[in-house]
C-alpha cells in the first residue's frame, strides 16, 4: 500500500464520521461496560467487535481514513474511570482494531488524540505532564499500526504544542515519522475556548512540521464559511474540515443532530469549491449515510490549490496574530518621548513626572 502522503496528493481525502455518537446508538449491556459506562475507549477491550463493525461500515460508506477509538485514551482521561493502568492496552487495541478493518479495504488509520479534560493555558495541568501523557498514548497507537496522528478538537494552543512535541519525541524514539494533522474547535465567534483566533493558531503552529491544519466539531458545515475563509487567508498548506452534522438539539433528553446526509454533502461540496480544503469528513452526529452522501457528492474532484499569499513576519499572542510589516514604512515609534528632541519630555524626565511622561507617550 502506498504511503498516505502519496495517496492524498491528487485527491480530496475523506475521513469517517462520529465514533462517539455512533457508539451511543448501540444497546450495550452493563456487563460489557463493567462499571465503566461512558468510557467508549474501554470497548476496545470489552467489545472490539462493535468498534470493528463501526470502522467497517464507515469504510463501506466510502471513507479513505478511519480514526481509532482513542479520543479520550490519555492517562488523564482514563484515570477518571480508574483505567490509568490500561493506557497502553486500550490504545494498542484501538489501533489494531482499526488496522484490521482498514487493511480489508486498502485504506488508512489515523490515531485520534483528543484535548483531554484539563487545559495548560488555564492552569489545570502542566505542559510537561500533558506532553508525557500524549507521548504515552502516541507510542501505543504507533505500536498498533497507525498511519497518521490526528490531534483534534483542540481548544488550547499550549495543548496543541504539547501534543505535537510529544509526537515528534515518539517519532525520534521509534525512528519513524508519521504525518501530523492538527484540527481545532472554534466557537461561533471564531475563537477557541481559550480565546485564540485562527490567525493566532496559524502563526503559532506554522513553524511546526505538520501535514495539515483545520477545523472540526462544535459547528455544522453551514456555520464554517467565515472561519474557513479566515483560516485560508492565514494558512497556505493543506486544510481539513470535519464538522458536526449540524448543531445538536435536545429531544427527550438526547442530543440529536438533524442535518440530513444530502444537505450536509451539498454544503461540503460548496465549501471545497470556495476554499482550499483537501481533507473532509464528519464529527459528532455524522453517520454512515452522511459519509456515503459526501463521497457521492465529491466524486473524483481534484484537491483545490491553497490560497497563495506573501508570507511576511508575524508575531502572535495567545489571542491573535499581528503583522510586523507596516505599509507604508517606516514605523515611527515614540518620537515625542525623546529627551534630546523634546524639551517638554526632557523637563518631565528631570522632574521624574512619570504621569506627565505617560501622557506624552
Amino acid at each position: 500500500m502506498v504511503r498516505f502522503e502519496d495517496f492524498a496528493k491528487d485527491r480530496i481525502v475523506i475521513f469517517d464520521g462520529g465514533m462517539g455518537t455512533t457508539i451511543q446508538k448501540y444497546e450495550i449491556e452493563n456487563e460489557v461496560w463493567q462499571g465503566k459506562n461512558g468510557c467508549n475507549e474501554f470497548l476496545n477491550i470489552t467489545a472490539p467487535e462493535i468498534i470493528e463493525e463501526i470502522h467497517t461500515k464507515f469504510l463501506e460508506a466510502g471513507a479513505d481514513v478511519i480514526e481509532t477509538n482513542s479520543f479520550g485514551a490519555t492517562r488523564l482521561v482514563l484515570s477518571e474511570y480508574d483505567l490509568e493502568d490500561k493506557v497502553y492496552e486500550i490504545n494498542v487495541k484501538a489501533a489494531q482494531i482499526a488496522r484490521k478493518a482498514a487493511d480489508k479495504f486498502g485504506k488508512y488509520v489515523a490515531g485520534s488524540i483528543g484535548p483531554g479534560t484539563k487545559l495548560p493555558s488555564l492552569g489545570h495541568i502542566s505542559y510537561d505532564d500533558l506532553k508525557f501523557m500524549y507521548q504515552e498514548q502516541i507510542s501505543a497507537l504507533m505500536d498498533g499500526g497507525i498511519d497518521i496522528v490526528i490531534i483534534e478538537t483542540c481548544q488550547d494552543m499550549l495543548q496543541i504544542k504539547a501534543a505535537i512535541n510529544a509526537a515528534i519525541s515518539v517519532f525520534d524514539e521509534k525512528g519513524k515519522k508519521l504525518p501530523i494533522m492538527v484540527s481545532v474547535t472554534v466557537e461561533t465567534n471564531g475563537t477557541m475556548l481559550t480565546g485564540s483566533d485562527l490567525s493566532a493558531v496559524a502563526v503559532t503552529i506554522g513553524s511546526y512540521p505538520i501535514y495539515s491544519l483545520g477545523i472540526n466539531c462544535a459547528l455544522g458545515p453551514d456555520m464554517m464559511y467565515d472561519h474557513l475563509n479566515n483560516l485560508s487567508q492565514n494558512w497556505g498548506e493543506r486544510i481539513s474540515c470535519i464538522p458536526n452534522a449540524g448543531l445538536p438539539k435536545t429531544i427527550n433528553g438526547k442530543f440529536i443532530y438533524d442535518l440530513p446526509p444530502e444537505k450536509m454533502a451539498k454544503i461540503m461540496k460548496d465549501l471545497i469549491t470556495k476554499f482550499p480544503i483537501s481533507i473532509i469528513g464528519g464529527c459528532c452526529g455524522t453517520t454512515y449515510e452522511h459519509i456515503k452522501a459526501i463521497k457521492l457528492a465529491i466524486g473524483d474532484t481534484p484537491p483545490p490549490q491553497p490560497f497563495r499569499f506573501e508570507l511576511k513576519g508575524f508575531a502572535s499572542s495567545i489571542y491573535t496574530a499581528t503583522s510586523l510589516t507596516q505599509t507604508p514604512p517606516p514605523a515611527l515609534i515614540g518620537e515625542r518621548a525623546n529627551a534630546n528632541g523634546s524639551k517638554a519630555f526632557r523637563e518631565l524626565l528631570l522632574k521624574e513626572d512619570f504621569d506627565g511622561m505617560l501622557k506624552i507617550a
